[in-house]
């Protein structure tokens, strides 16, 4: 004796899982006060992280002040002159100490940060989208660092050296002698260290315009001239000094930069190229 099966029991044979495998398949879905709440909890994380590495970077400070000082004396020592930094407020060293620790808390504290954002935006990317924010972040504190490595080792003591050994700028002021204020002097190693930090990004933010499809490194590399131009006059600008030679120090890295930002393109744009072209089936 045959049953019959209801129509709507039938597996229908031509249609395919709804379901994405598991490599493609996002995080599952949160209410608008999950999301809340999570944010909440990774900001909370974030500031722990943030007050434990400034207390332990104020403790450090004075290690890390004796580094940051060191281009400077030596600056004034090849000037024949009192390699000492003087401090004008009864609170001027003591403020100094606060705040390079808190710097060097937020850069202690990077790492926890950066991790409580991923761990906020990863549930909502599919595998290859998470692949690609861990190489972001990891790439950008790279060149981050990198910046700041290149300003101190090379770009400071070309500053310092102009801005102190004597030369034609100072020969009818040789009657003037500089006390150097070691906050002054703190404002500038942060506006120059933070600048270049800042400059070396500049590979990100070309693999951004390009995954969005603003440029091309067709388009970049056509455009090179013009980007060497303008990489000149933003050197002019940041750079604290009129010589040339460390405007050239400034630019080297920058144009460098610019062509491994074309390379970063082509990678991108082959990639998401690929990625259209490919049949729905198969992404």
């Amino acid at each position: 004796m045959t049953h019959s099966v209801p129509p709507d029991l039938v597996p229908d044979s031509t249609h395919k899982p709804q379901n994405a495998s598991p490599a493609e398949e996002p995080g599952g879905a949160m209410t608008f006060f999950e999301h809340l709440s999570e944010l909440r909890k990774r900001i909370i994380y974030s500031l722990y992280a943030i007050g434990i590495g400034a207390f332990i970077g104020i403790y450090l400070s004075k290690y890390l002040i004796y580094w940051i000082n060191k281009p400077m004396l030596k600056a004034l020592a090849d000037a024949h002159l009192d390699p000492k930094l003087i401090y004008t407020h009864p609170a001027g060293y003591l403020n100094l100490v606060i705040t390079v620790g808190v710097y060097l808390g937020i850069v202690l504290a990077s790492p926890i940060v950066l991790y409580q954002i991923w761990l906020f935006v990863a549930p909502a990317l599919y595998k290859h989208e998470r692949g690609a924010i861990t190489g972001f972040m990891c790439s950008t504190v790279f060149l981050f660092l990198a910046g700041i490595a290149f300003g101190y080792f090379i770009t400071l003591p070309y500053v310092l050296h102009f801005l102190i050994s004597p030369g034609p700028l100072f020969m009818l002021q040789r009657d003037v002698t500089p006390m150097i204020s070691v906050n002054e002097y703190f404002d500038l190693i942060l506006l120059i260290l933070l600048g270049i930090g800042l400059m070396f990004e500049l590979p990100v933010l070309i693999f951004f315009l390009s995954l969005f499809g603003i440029v091309t490194p067709k388009f970049l590399w056509k455009n090179s001239k013009y980007a060497i131009l303008v990489i000149s006059v933003i050197a002019a600008i940041v750079t604290p000094t009129p010589d040339a030679l460390t405007m050239l120090v400034f630019m080297a890295p920058m144009i460098g930069l610019y062509f491994l930002g074309i390379a970063v393109s082509a990678v991108v744009t082959r990639r998401r190229d690929r990625r259209l072209a490919a049949p729905v089936e198969a992404r």
